[in-house]
């Protein structure tokens, strides 16, 4: 299953659902008017919203999310690797470290993920 394409505000609200989930939708209402500054009917509208598309479940007031950060945040990445660098990771990681430095650490962090993942490929 494909994960629903979420906009960049839908996913600040769905940052607030994933911390506090699962959640009656009238406190979701009043910590999206504390921390968006959304008035409760912008967020009702945007639960019904995300619910017709399969991104949270509302039932009995209660809304939990259908899909993970995890997910979305991989969609996104493999949207962005597709449309910006024809669907090249090494492309990717290049524009995305020219400009910026990384740790010891993050580059240990990095060579650990690719090493899984040879590991992996090789079975």
């Amino acid at each position: 299953m494909d994960t629903p394409k979420i906009f960049e505000s839908e996913y600040r609200f769905c940052l607030i659902l994933w911390e506090n989930e699962p959640i009656k939708s009238r406190e979701l209402a009043s910590l999206c008017e504390e921390k968006l500054g959304w008035k409760p009917t912008t967020t009702y509208t945007v639960i019904k919203r995300l619910s017709e598309r399969g991104v949270v479940k509302n039932e009995n007031t209660v809304v939990r999310s259908l899909v993970s950060k995890e997910d979305v945040q991989s969609s996104e990445i493999d949207q962005l690797v597709e449309k910006t660098f024809e669907g090249s990771l090494p492309a990717f990681v290049a524009a995305f470290t020219r400009n910026r430095k990384m740790s010891p650490a993050e580059i240990d962090q990095v060579q650990q993920m690719i090493d899984c993942f040879r590991k992996e490929n090789e079975k």
